[in-house]
């Protein structure tokens, strides 16, 4: 009778433990996959599909600080293309500087109405000149805040008879700005000033 009083209580002994580890093992599964889910759930979070030409793109979304050194490089050198992008066409001409001035301060528009009272975009057009400019490099540094920057291109300018190709130096400021269509990137320029603009060489066409 003992005896079978002692095997009953070993087997429930066994058959309660078994039933501890499956509990536990079970929980411990939970655990594990819940927090699988809450880090796939985040790093699709992170994740932004775009529709583009027909084409699905996949972007990550990331800190400003994280981009800080890429976006404000991008908006100097958007800046630049746009404001010397210049071809004999007068709505090209006003089309491309006043989506460059929202980029920046009065220095710019200072520099845009000193050549507009030289005569110097009237003078593309009545010439049929192109100006086109390759930003070569744009160094910022993010040590200080406003942050300056200083950016290195080549300038093209065509004409019926030759292209000159002009060295060009400048260097400014940026300063954080709320992000707007207009000003994707949320910085704006300012003391913009021209270190270097000089021929290199010319070519007879």
């Amino acid at each position: 009778m003992f005896k079978k009083l002692r095997n009953i209580e070993t087997a429930f002994q066994h058959v309660r433990g078994f039933t501890i580890a499956v509990v536990a093992g079970s929980f411990l599964i939970v655990c594990y996959t819940v927090y699988q889910c809450r880090s796939l759930i985040s790093a699709i979070q992170q994740k932004v599909y775009i529709l583009y030409d027909g084409k699905v793109l996949e972007a990550v979304a990331a800190d400003r600080k994280d981009n800080v050194a890429v976006e404000a490089r991008d908006h100097v050198r958007t800046f630049h293309q746009l404001f010397f992008t210049l071809d004999p066409d007068d709505k090209v001409i006003r089309a491309n500087l006043s989506k460059a001035l929202y980029l920046a301060d009065g220095s710019a528009k200072k520099e845009y109405d000193n050549l507009t009272e030289s005569g110097y975009y009237a003078n593309i057009i009545a010439g049929n000149i192109s100006q086109q400019i390759q930003v070569d490099s744009v160094s910022v540094d993010l040590r200080s805040y406003p942050y300056a920057f200083r950016c290195y291109a080549t300038q093209s300018i065509i004409r019926t008879t030759s292209t000159v190709t002009r060295s060009l130096i400048t260097e400014g400021d940026l300063r954080n700005v709320s992000r707007s269509d207009n000003n994707p990137h949320g910085f704006l320029i300012e003391r913009w000033t021209t270190v270097e603009n000089k021929d290199m060489k010319v070519i007879n066409r």
